[in-house]
């Protein structure tokens, strides 16, 4: 059998008193800080398509959802979610969520929604 050539023993002298329940929480310690500018990324950015995808998970189809985000992107508020922004106008307006993205694919309450999103950041 050949010995191994690597410095796993050196590497794992921080880990080798530790218990199982110490390992775990170690483990899901360095899992966040991995995952951490992944989650900090999809807070930041989005795309066209991320968003036509939420809309479509509202019950909107295709061609709905790619109008209302082609309408919010032409004002930058897609940056705030489509779905975020269909759901306020439904919420602030009194109305369901598939009247609200009807009505803002064709252009209404667009500046109700730069009012909205400008004074609250």
């Amino acid at each position: 059998m050949k010995e191994r050539n690597d410095d796993y023993t050196n590497r794992r002298q921080h880990l080798k008193n530790m218990t199982d329940k110490e390992l775990k929480e170690y483990f899901y310690k360095l899992s966040d800080k991995i995952v951490d500018p992944l989650v900090d990324l999809g807070h930041k950015y989005t795309s066209k398509s991320i968003e036509r995808s939420v809309l479509l998970r509202m019950g909107f189809s295709s061609l709905e959802a790619k109008a209302i985000v082609d309408l919010l992107n032409e004002h930058n508020l897609l940056r705030k979610g489509a779905g975020h922004c269909v759901y306020r106008v439904s919420k602030d307006k009194n109305l369901s969520i598939r009247d609200a993205g009807i009505s803002i694919s064709e252009g209404e309450h667009i500046e109700y929604l730069m009012e909205v999103f400008n004074n609250n950041g």
